[in-house]
């Protein structure tokens, strides 16, 4: 099995996220996202930064081995369904 390759723009991050998740609204454990720790940890802090896409992101810890998404232990995301504006 191939590893799994990291989204590298905003509507492949909204595709994985999607396919994790099953629907916009819906929480998607970040490590289903695929790529490196690194990498992710890097992209979804940037997303998180700017406000046109933050909005429409949220982040959960479960308390879980976390992602460092900008000083914060994160573990799942939710996208909200508004982001298509933006895509």
């Amino acid at each position: 099995m191939q590893p799994q390759r990291q989204p590298t723009t905003l509507q492949e991050l909204v595709t994985k996220y999607l396919a994790a998740a099953g629907a916009y609204g819906k929480a998607a454990a970040i490590a289903s996202l695929g790529g490196e720790r690194a990498e992710i940890e890097r992209m979804l802090s940037a997303c998180d930064e700017d406000y046109q896409i933050s909005r429409f992101l949220h982040f959960r810890n479960a308390g879980e081995d976390g992602y460092n998404i900008n000083g914060f232990p994160q573990t799942h995301l939710v996208i909200d369904s508004e982001i298509q504006s933006i895509l």
